[in-house]
């Protein structure tokens, strides 16, 4: 038998605290004379007011089971970004709900994608929020209130582990209240220095601010039409390269080089194929770039850089269009849809430990077929990989590649080309943001349908969620009556 009572409680206190974020904007607003106070007043007040009697007249009892914590995740994501559409509604930004959902789906997915078609028209508030949406999603709200659980009697492991369900188990602390915080007190003081480190470029305040909320959540929206194109600065695309390279490192291995244990940081595995994968394909790219495009070195070097790692990390920011250096670069960009930088970072897409067992295991398949009676495992970190996490793994690339088929024959169907069609699906399934084809890093999202918009909203959920979250809640074994 579920337990409503904890779902009921935990949906009140997501939509308190997005209410209580919501007003955040509201300065924001007044100080540009932006004329989105109102609604972003009247959308927050709502969210608190709906949250009031979940809050006041549901008491918890019990603990939370792994159903019930599926159930929190997915009716949870399911209440913020329809209740965090509201902004945007009620301002007039985006009077088409499809379209308003699109927008706070992709933001706080940290997918990036828009269809905004002018961003920089828009009021600064609504911008604003737009860009917290990211941040907000980035290491996940529902995260964020497992540090305050312990105050509500309510425990978060069963949470903590449906909302961040990759192949790591690795703790800051052996409570998970005392993780939470600890994550996101890295999360809060990486974006207040880079905020800082790009003021002091020369970016304005309030781009700062913005692009530091979207950097570390490796989402990808900016308040330029542009995106980062539009700050043709060196210092400042390299500062948010180097910025979005650690947004995508496991924040186990951040906590630990700034704890100065750099041993353990150099002992992931993990960390070591994404900063050798980052420094070989910049190597590669940049030649590519600089034999086609007629540009200095550095500057063919610093787009390429910057564009590897936006993708890699699935952050978004354009600051050039790969599409247009030649076919083999814009395949390559292509491929890197569906890398993901590491497990356990705010990044989406496959991850790189993924990939990592999965090569190294069908490497040794190659040795075990040589010796059938040898007992050879698959060690990751000098630890011995089980079992259940190999078959876990390579369930979940086979799911990825089915959805991603799947969905681009659908997205077909539906009347995009080839092309956009497998770019959308693999964008949206990564929470990428930019594709190829019709939705390309110089392109946007507005032109599609709005069936298209909403299915794409779906797999932008599947992606965040990776996969299991909500593929379990469509099999019978997790109604069933245990």
């Amino acid at each position: 038998m579920i337990n409503i009572r904890p779902i009921l409680r935990v949906i009140g206190i997501l939509l308190a605290l997005l209410g209580l974020l919501m007003l955040l904007c509201i300065p924001f607003s007044l100080y540009y004379d932006a004329g989105d106070h109102s609604a972003l007043l009247y959308s927050g007040l709502i969210g608190i007011l709906l949250a009031g009697p979940l809050l006041y007249f549901v008491k918890n009892e019990g603990s939370i089971k792994k159903r019930e914590g599926y159930l929190i995740v997915a009716l949870g994501w399911l209440t913020m970004v329809t209740y965090g559409a509201l902004p945007y509604l009620l301002s007039g930004v985006i009077p088409n709900l499809a379209d308003a959902l699109f927008e706070t789906v992709s933001g706080m997915t940290t997918t990036g994608a828009s269809v905004l078609m002018d961003i920089e028209s828009t009021p600064k508030g609504i911008l604003f929020w737009r860009s917290l949406t990211q941040w907000i999603g980035g290491m996940g709200i529902i995260v964020l209130t497992v540090a305050i659980f312990p105050l509500l009697g309510i425990g978060g492991v069963e949470l903590f582990v449906a909302e961040a369900p990759g192949p790591t188990s690795d703790k800051l602390h052996p409570r998970i209240s005392e993780t939470a915080k600890r994550l996101w007190f890295l999360y809060v003081g990486l974006t207040a220095t880079l905020m800082l480190v790009l003021y002091g470029l020369g970016m304005g305040f309030y781009d700062a601010i913005n692009h530091a909320l979207t950097t570390m959540a490796t989402g990808g929206f900016s308040t330029k039409n542009d995106s980062t194109a539009y700050f043709d600065s060196a210092s400042i695309q390299y500062t948010l390269s180097l910025f979005m390279f650690i947004a995508g490192t496991n924040y186990t291995v951040i906590y630990f080089a700034f704890k100065g244990k750099l041993g353990r940081v150099w002992k992931s595995e993990e960390f070591r194929a994404y900063l050798f994968l980052v420094l070989l394909l910049t190597f590669f790219v940049t030649l590519g770039v600089f034999g086609v495009s007629g540009q200095s070195l550095e500057r063919s070097f610093r787009e390429s850089i910057f564009m590897i790692i936006s993708l890699i990390t699935t952050t978004g920011f354009v600051s050039a269009d790969y599409t247009s250096w030649s076919n083999g670069l814009t395949m390559t960009f292509f491929i890197l849809l569906f890398l993901g930088a590491s497990a356990g970072s705010t990044s989406g897409g496959i991850k790189i430990i993924r990939h990592l067992v999965f090569f190294r295991n069908s490497f040794l398949e190659f040795k075990r077929i040589l010796h059938p009676r040898a007992i050879i495992p698959l060690k990751l970190n000098g630890k011995r990989v089980p079992g259940r996490i190999l078959t876990h793994i390579i369930i979940f690339l086979l799911l990825y590649l089915i959805l991603f088929v799947l969905g681009s024959i659908i997205l077909t169907i539906m009347g995009l080309d080839f092309m956009t069609a497998i770019g959308a699906a693999a964008t949206s399934l990564g929470n990428v943001g930019p594709g190829i084809g019709e939705v390309g890093p110089v392109d946007n999202f507005a032109h599609l349908s709005q069936p298209i918009k909403l299915f794409l909203v779906f797999y932008m959920l599947l992606g965040r969620l990776e996969l299991f979250t909500i593929l379990v809640l469509f099999t019978p074994y997790f109604w069933r009556a245990s």
